[in-house]
Order: structure tokens, then sequence, then C-alpha cells
């Protein structure tokens, strides 16, 4: 008989087995100690036990209570749609009723003269008072000192999913705490736990199951967030000892020929973009390999200060002979032809070969002839490439596949793929002896808790001012009611030859019935807004048949709009389900004007610059993070002509005010990220950008305090004993980490 250890799998403890186990890997639980670090969302407070008779006072209020059943019965409701199974329940001070909805079963597991622990809210019906479908416990007697699990105590609240509830968690969970939690090894360092006055992990996973106190449940998570952010830390900070390991090109700064190309500009550079670019310069003359973000706001121009980096390479004199070449990796199909187009032009006057290669295209531009952009295939262009021939290749992923070879690679470009840079340049360098340089960039401001954690490899670059033309957006709140004052301002808008982009949100149609559905048998309603996660017990047909839905839902509002709204416009939409010389096509004749307004939904990237685009207006503007919102305001106010961003809104509440009234008064996308890291929490704000890391941790990316403090003592640590050859069950802890988390 196999011994169970805390390695073994889910599926060979009893009461799981394998259709349990292919549920639970939905929340990659895998093996006994997965399960055991599967930490409660949160916590029912039912540890006050009252009588029945103070129960029935406290209406609407949440109460546990001890009796006896005296009476049990189910039947189907009035109009047959469920069952209701009915108890009364009596001890030495009165009866109360007991109400649950369409839970046959307990009719069988609960007795007459059972003894049982209740705890839910007492409602009010046609019959009187009445618990409403309350959780329950069997107890041996009332008023005894026993050991409680689902009542009677600080009850623990997991995620759950389809077929895995809290209650089946805690009953699975708590006999294994019994069993395995001392086999549980220590993974802090013992000076560390000193230090810090934390719990012995045995004790703190106990607390953060089954805690004793509030107190005790907040000491277990302080434990824990610190730990799991410190485990990233040590992730990134290993990560940038590696890289100062490896040796890179040295592209010493060409200064003669960086005062060429800005002078060859139609535009001035800022005084921050001239020392972002300052510092990337001066990283490439080094040979220790470059790994830095460059941040700044939509249309603060990254672009250019990365080009400029990129033709440094292939032509600064040290560059000489010729064959250091760069890629420069964006996410999609349109922007990296955008990149390619815009890095053509501003490099026209410097004799540069530029390749593009994305899933199904092919194209080389010299800039010596700038009009001579010609169609290849990919055979010929990845044979350039290998040959040196090319010194810049824009691409999207395809860049990373099999076949793509570099004569002599010495910078990478990435554009809003930030994580994509540890194990992909790996890829890109195979075996080779020498590392390329790293930039990444982004329009997302980050918070610098964040930065200082999962960005913590990276140094970091700022542009934090526009170009100086640029006049700051309007942004206004647009209320149901004042729909159509803004529908005429955007009619007059489009009569001056200005561009509308609309954008239409991921619809939730699905959650919607699932609402209903809900409601109907008086199941919870509350589904979260769209963008934001959604529960896996919300069950969708397929992600496929979701995106169909979406498309429906933007055609019905494409209908409403060229219809009833704007029927003299021309009108255009552009969905995910398009391909991708379809939506280059509606971009380009929308940047010339021959479309008036672009309706789009939100996964759809519109990151094409349109100067003529004055008015972003979005459609359910509440259903999206402040710094989602900021990145679509930041299409519109690419020239000199007044900007204006709409926010039509259908939800008043005080969060989405809050959050909307944010965005008018700022226009700084730094403030903004703060404060929706504030207001909504990194899993929501970061969420596709730090899939994979643990809630704890991700609930402790707020505090800064507790930021640097695992950040110094990472630091102190690898420094002391860089390969945690002393601190074995942290190395192991830091493995078994590494495989979990993985950053997009």
């Amino acid at each position: 008989m196999e011994v169970i250890t805390l390695q073994t799998s889910v599926e060979k403890i009893p009461r799981i087995g394998v259709t349990y186990a292919k549920r639970l890997k939905k929340f990659g639980i895998k093996t006994v100690q997965d399960l055991l670090f599967y930490f409660p969302a949160r916590y029912d407070d039912f540890s006050e036990i009252v009588n029945i008779s103070q129960a029935r006072q406290k209406l609407g209020e949440t109460v546990c209570v001890q009796g006896e059943i005296i009476e049990i019965d189910t039947a189907p409701s009035l109009y047959g749609r469920m069952a209701i199974t009915k108890a009364t329940v009596q001890d030495r001070t009165g009866q109360i009723n007991v109400m649950w909805f369409n839970q046959p079963y307990l009719e069988k597991s609960l007795k007459e003269n059972d003894f049982i622990c209740l705890a839910g809210k007492i409602g009010l019906g046609k019959e009187g008072l009445f618990f409403n479908s309350p959780a329950y416990e069997r107890i041996n007697e009332i008023g005894e000192n026993e050991e409680l699990t689902h009542t009677g105590r600080i009850v623990p609240v997991y995620s759950e999913t389809r077929g895995i509830t809290s209650r089946w968690l805690r009953y699975i969970i708590k006999p294994l705490l019994y069993r395995f939690c001392d086999q549980i090894k220590e993974s802090l360092p013992e000076e560390i736990i000193k230090k810090y006055k934390f719990l012995p992990i045995q004790e703190a996973v106990w607390q953060l199951h089954f805690p004793e106190s509030f107190e005790h449940a907040d000491a277990a998570k302080n434990r824990f967030s610190f730990e799991e952010i410190f485990l990233i830390q040590l992730n990134v900070l290993k990560e940038k000892i590696r890289l100062m390991q490896k040796k890179a090109h040295a592209c010493p700064m060409d200064a003669d020929l960086m005062k060429k190309f800005t002078d060859s500009l139609p535009f001035q550079l800022t005084d921050s973009q001239k020392k972002c670019a300052y510092a990337i310069l001066k990283d490439l003359e080094k040979t220790v390999p470059m790994s830095r973000l460059l941040e700044g706001d939509v249309g603060s121009g990254k672009t250019v200060v990365g080009t400029m980096a990129a033709l440094n390479v292939v032509k600064g004199k040290a560059s000489l002979p010729a064959g250091r070449q760069v890629a420069f990796m964006a996410p999609t199909e349109i922007l990296a032809k955008q990149h390619f187009k815009t890095v053509s032009e501003v490099l026209k006057n410097f004799d540069v070969k530029i390749g593009l290669m994305t899933g199904k295209d092919a194209r080389i531009c010299s800039t010596s002839d700038i009009e001579q952009t010609y169609e290849v295939s990919k055979k010929s262009l990845l044979g350039d490439l290998e040959n040196g021939q090319i010194d810049i290749i824009i691409g999207t992923h395809s860049l990373i596949q099999k076949g793509v070879e570099f004569k002599d690679l010495a910078l990478v470009i990435l554009d809003e793929q930030h994580r994509f840079g540890v194990e992909q340049r790996d890829h890109l360098i195979k075996n080779k002896k020498l590392v390329p340089h790293l930039l990444s960039m982004t329009a997302t401001p980050i918070p610098r808790t964040l930065a200082l954690t999962v960005y913590g490899d990276l140094d970091l670059s700022l542009i934090d001012e526009m170009p100086a033309n640029r006049k700051k957006i309007k942004t206004i709140i647009v209320e149901p009611a004042q729909r159509k004052e803004a529908y005429d301002f955007i009619r007059k808008e489009v009569a001056g030859g200005k561009g509308v982009f609309v954008i239409f949100p991921k619809i939730d149609s699905a959650a919607t019935k699932a609402k209903e559905a809900l409601a109907k048998v008086g199941g919870v309603s509350d589904i979260p807004p769209t963008g934001s996660f959604m529960p896996q017990n919300y069950k969708f047909n397929s992600l496929a048949s979701l995106a169909i839905n979406e498309v429906k839902a933007l055609k019905e509002e494409y209908e409403r709009l060229s219809k009833e709204v704007f029927p003299d416009l021309r009108i255009t939409m552009l969905h995910g389900k398009m391909k991708a010389p379809e939506k280059e096509r509606i971009m380009l004749d929308f940047k010339k004007g021959e479309i008036d307004i672009l309706l789009s939904t939100s996964v759809v990237e519109v990151g094409v610059d349109v100067p003529r685009a004055t008015i972003m207006m979005i459609e359910g503007a509440e259903r999206f993070g402040l710094s989602q919102l900021h990145q679509f305001r930041g299409r519109v106010g690419r020239n000199d002509m007044q900007s204006y961003c709409f926010l039509f809104t259908t939800d008043p509440s005080m969060l989405n005010r809050r959050r909307l009234k944010a965005l008018v008064d700022s226009n700084n996308g730094f403030e903004l990220a703060e404060k929706d890291l504030e207001i909504r929490g990194p899993g929501s704000l970061y969420g596709t950008m730090q899939s994979g890391i643990p809630d704890m941790a991700m609930q402790g990316l707020s505090n800064i305090f507790l930021v640097e403090k695992t950040r110094a003592a990472a630091k102190e640590l690898l420094e002391k004993d860089p390969t945690l050859k002393d601190y074995p069950e942290l190395k192991e802890r830091l493995k078994e980490f590494q495989t979990k988390i993985h950053f997009e």
C-alpha cells in the first residue's frame, strides 16, 4: 500500500478521487501540500452562539444557534421548480423554523431528535421568522464544548468552482491538517522568523484555515504575505544576478549619430525623453546585458526613444563592421505593422534595412529608399536575417518561432510584454556566448510597489512628460439622461472632419443569464462587472461561444448607432474575429477620414496612431479599471486639437463614481495606477501581467512597507548566500514557486 505524503496526488486521498481531483486542478491543486496551501479568501464570523429567543430578535442579521430538530420534511415548491426542506429547531428558550432551498439530501442527513448548530440570516416569511438557508453541523449535545468546523467559530470561506464548495473543502482539509501539518517543513530562514516575529509555518497554516481569532488569522496572513512576496523578490534578484554574470555587446554611444537623428525629427524631444534615451544608451555601452523597463503614458514618445537605441546599435561607430541586429517585438500584427511604418519613416535618412515578420506577412524596407517596401517570402526574410543583411526585424511572437536565426542579435525591444524577457530572451540567444540587451516598453504606468517586486530585475526609466503641443483631454462622465447632448456634440465634431472611437465593453450575457437563473432559486446573484475576474461557477458554454456572443452584441450596438443615433454618419465596426488584413484596412480607412466612427470591443488593439481622432466614447465605462480607461483615453489627443473622452455609465454606485471621478480629475497615468491599485487591487489591475501570483502576494503588493521589507531581506540573504546552499528548504520552496508562477 502506497504511503501517503505531502507530495501524494490528491486523487489518491479518500473522499477525493479522480472526479474531484479534476475539479481541484482548476485551482492548481495537484498534491496534498497544494491543498493545505489553498488558503481561504475570507471568513464568516459564526463564533458567538446565542439562544433561539435572542436569535428571533435579530431579523436580517447573521446569528448562530444550537438546538434539537423536532421536525424536518422536504417537499416541492408551489410551482415545482425546486425542493424546499423545512425544519423546526428548539432549545430551552424557544423554537424557530428553518428553510433550505434545493438541498433535498438534507432530509437524509438530518433527522428528528438530532442536535444541530445553525449559522445564517434570520428572515421573515408568511409563516413568521425563519433561518434562511443556514450553514449547519450536527453536534453531540447543546452547549457541549466540542470542536466545530462549519459553524460556531470563525469559518473559512474559499474560492469555489462548480462541484467544489467551501463546505466540502473544510470537510476535506481539516482531517488532512491533523494528519500532515506537522510534516510541513519551515521554509523561511530562522533569523527572518525571529526578526519579524512570524508564526512558525505549521501554526500559520492551521491558523489560516481554522483561526482561533481574527488576530491569529491576521498573524498567519502577515507571515504568508511576506513569504510569497519574499519569494518573488528572491526570484527576480536571482535573475538579475544571473544576468550580471553574462556578457553582452558593448555598443558605445555615437554622439554624432544621435545628434543627426534628433535633428532629423520633425519635433523636439522632451527633456524626459532625452534623459531616458541617455540612460539607455549608457547601459548599452556596458558588457553586462541591459535589462530596462521604459515607462511612459500613451503618446509620450517611447517608440522614438527605442528607435534611437536601435539606431545606435546597428549604425553606431562601434557597430562596424556591420552586422549587429535588433529585434523589436509587438503584441499584435496591427501594432507590429505600425512600428514597421513608424521606424522606417524616422530612420529614412540612415540607410537601415528593416524587416517585418508576423504570422502571415513578411516585408523588407531599405530606409535609403523608403518607397521601396516590398513583400518577400518568409524563407527569403529568414535567410537575410541569418546572414546579417537585416538590421532591425520587427514582428510579433513569430520572431521566437523555430527556424528564426540571427547573425548577431545585440538588442531586443519589447512593446507591452515586460515579463516576456526572461524565458524568451534565452530562447532568442539559445547557446550564444553574448546575450542581447533588453529594453521593454510599457504605456501601463506601474505603481512603485509592483515595480519593486514583479519588475525588480529591471531598471526603470520614466517618460513623465508629454509633447509640448498636446492639450489636456477633457474627460466627461455622461449620465443616461445626458446621452442626447453628448451625441449632438459628437455629430458637430464629425462635421468638422474629426474621428470618433467608440469602445463597447465585453459582454456578460452569459453572466446575466446565470444571475437571473440564480435569482429565481434564491441563490447568489452578485455577478461581478465585465472586465473583472469571472468565478468559474458561472458556467459559459465555451470561450468560442462567448466570442460569438460578443460579436453579436457588437453588431447590435452597430445597428443601434447607425440606424437610431447617427444614421447620417459613416460607422464601421472592428472586432477580434476579423482577419488581420481586414483590421488593417479598416484602421487605414479611419486614419484617412473615410470612416467617421470606429466601433470596437475592448479586446481589439486600437493603438494605431490616428491624429484626426478627437473623441473617445466608452460605453459601460464603470466596467473597466482606471488604467484601462486611461489607455483608451490615450488613443485621442495625439495632435494640437482639443480632444474629449466621454464615459457613458449605467451604474451609479459610489465605487464606480469614485473611480470615474479620479479619471476626470487626473490625466496622469501614474497617479491613476496608484488609485486603481488602491480601489481594485493589483489582481484586477495587472491580472494578465502577473498571472500565477498567489492571492496573498497580490494583496501584499498594496503595502509599500511590506514590499520594501521583503526586498531588503531578499537582497541581504542573496549577498550572504547567492546560491542558497545554507537554506535547502527555502531553495526547494523557491524552486516549487518558480514552477507555479508564470509571467506573460
